[in-house]
């Protein structure tokens, strides 16, 4: 009697919609399409990965137009995450140094999609790698922390890195404060008034936008 042979990975747009993470599978797609319609050469890159359904929309993007997905996370959450905050989860807190910790999350989230092949994983602070990238960006999306000053910081240290023709997609952008935080929303119209980038539509609240 014959071994069955290695259940083949799922479909990256499935393992994604059904990976842990904030984002609707409406915005998720539009991000996947963003990445696969983009022209210019270069990966596409992340900054803020928390468990990885964000890397699988990109990589079902990166798989098929030959590129790679990087993924720049500290993997020690957000403000959000943090004990006593609203989106704390006990279950994130490596008990070794009483932090939180979602990198084994993520990588079991890229395994279990067969995607290890395109999502390469940067453990560090987006601001601390921005000075040492030098390759221009087909595609940035930003989805890191939302704070002020984080998401200054990350406006600052890697939109320009976004080539000529390349896109920026930016996530949770609610310009009625009512529905959520303003500090992506002030990244999104600071880049717009700069007159570098022209707006794409976006769906929800992904914003895309094309250096020009």
């Amino acid at each position: 009697m014959s071994q069955a042979g290695p259940v083949p990975p799922p479909d990256l747009l499935t393992a994604a919609r059904a990976a842990p993470g904030f984002m609707p599978d409406d915005e998720g797609r539009a991000l996947y399409e963003a990445a696969r319609a983009v022209t210019v050469p270069g990966p596409l890159l992340e900054i803020g990965s928390w468990m990885g359904k964000s890397a699988l929309y990109l990589a079902a993007a990166a798989r098929e137009t030959g590129r790679q997905v990087v993924t720049v996370d500290h993997h020690r959450g957000s403000e959000e995450h943090q004990p006593g905050w609203e989106y704390h989860d006990p279950s994130l807190v490596d008990p070794a140094v009483g932090l939180v910790d979602t990198l084994p999350r993520f990588r079991r989230t890229i395994a279990d999609a067969g995607a290890e092949d395109v999502v390469l994983a940067v453990v560090a602070r987006s601001e601390v790698l921005a000075p040492l990238w030098s390759t221009p960006l087909a595609l940035l999306f930003l989805d890191g922390s939302h704070t002020e000053e984080s998401a200054r910081r990350d406006q600052d240290a890697w939109v320009a890195k976004v080539a000529v023709d390349g896109t920026l997609a930016i996530h949770d952008v609610f310009p009625d404060p009512a529905d959520g935080g303003q500090a992506p929303f002030g990244v999104y119209s600071r880049v717009l008034a700069s007159g570098e980038f022209t707006e794409m539509p976006g769906t929800g609240s992904l914003r895309l936008l094309r250096r020009g």
